[in-house]
């Protein structure tokens, strides 16, 4: 098969493409065709070589079609959507031919949508609902806000979101994604800064309900001002980098009250966080109708793939990227 492989860590020309063994078939595992697969910040720094687990053949979902099962749960042919699972960090990852994914990370799809619409879907839209349904405890009628909201996963959660009946704040860093943001549901988009939590409050004295922080630990102390008491914050996404937060003392910088969490998407198909907790098909089928706006921005070609990785190291994507086999 033909997979690109991480060559030595680096900038996106360190990512050849190269012929690598077919995945064998193994108890417990899915042998996957892949057919397209999304591009993610994750792998970016995977190929930077500053992840904690990275194997050379990166990215960690995909969609396509099952080579083999040996369970006998998939047959040869369906139709599958596939991600964490340890892809691209601990086996070989998606941005390859041939895949081979733990059958608890492995999800059978019906739909008519192209393979590249459907790669836009997985890892965002499985981590933005486990992160507002789960750790944010979203209900119809809350305030939340979403940083970092033009990223993929920050769409994934505005349209969520916003389909759910919540009351959506969008940041971004610039007035350009505005109307995007408000058509996939917001009801306020702000523009990001240093001084955000405090322009929130001076509209909302009691804060709101939930803050679901994609910038990361540049923003997070930020964003937990803007929380009421006993509401919630969740850190799902480091766009801002994965440096630690200088100086972190919680007696000083932890308000009372407020329930602070994180949502990791590489806990997906542990025991305690089963694929099944995401209803993926309904996800799927809501795209399919409109009622989820999960279009790629841009879709590249397997050989394309230095040139989709150049564009979001330089945060110029504006939301999922894909590249189609």
């Amino acid at each position: 098969m033909r997979a690109i492989v991480i060559k030595k860590y680096g900038g996106p020309e360190a990512l050849e493409i190269e012929e690598r063994p077919d995945p064998k078939p193994e108890e417990g595992q899915v042998v996957i065709e892949v057919k397209a697969f999304g591009v993610n910040h994750a792998e970016s720094y995977m190929r930077q070589g500053t992840w904690a687990e990275i194997d050379e053949i990166s990215g960690i979902e995909c969609v396509g079609i099952v080579r083999s099962d040996p369970s006998g749960r998939l047959r040869a042919g369906q139709k599958v959507v596939a991600f964490m699972g340890g892809m691209g960090r601990t086996t070989g990852g998606s941005y390859a031919e041939l895949t081979r994914v733990p059958s608890s990370n492995v999800v059978p799809i019906e739909t008519d949508l192209p393979w590249e619409d459907l790669a836009a879907i997985p890892e965002s839209y499985a981590t933005a609902w486990a992160c507002l349904f789960g750790n944010l405890k979203l209900t119809a009628g809350q305030t939340i806000v979403i940083r970092g909201a033009t990223s993929s996963l920050g769409q994934a959660a505005v349209n969520i979101a916003a389909h759910a009946g919540a009351d959506v704040i969008a940041t971004s860093r610039s007035t350009a994604r505005t109307d995007m943001l408000l058509k996939l549901g917001a009801k306020e988009v702000l523009i990001d800064g240093s001084d955000l939590s405090a322009r929130l409050r001076a509209q909302r004295p009691e804060g709101v309900d939930a803050v679901l922080e994609l910038v990361g630990n540049a923003t997070v102390l930020d964003s937990l001002k803007m929380v009421r008491p006993d509401g919630h914050l969740c850190q799902a996404g480091w766009l801002g980098g994965l440096e630690p937060i200088a100086d972190f003392n919680p007696i000083a910088h932890l308000p009372s009250r407020v329930h602070y969490s994180l949502f990791g998407s590489f806990v997906f198909g542990t025991p305690g966080f089963p694929v099944s907790d995401i209803p993926m098909q309904t996800i799927v089928d809501r795209v399919a109708a409109g009622a989820y706006q999960a279009k790629p921005v841009k879709v590249f070609h397997f050989e394309q793939i230095q040139e989709a990785h150049r564009l979001m190291d330089r945060g110029k994507a504006g939301g999922k990227m894909v590249v189609r086999l």
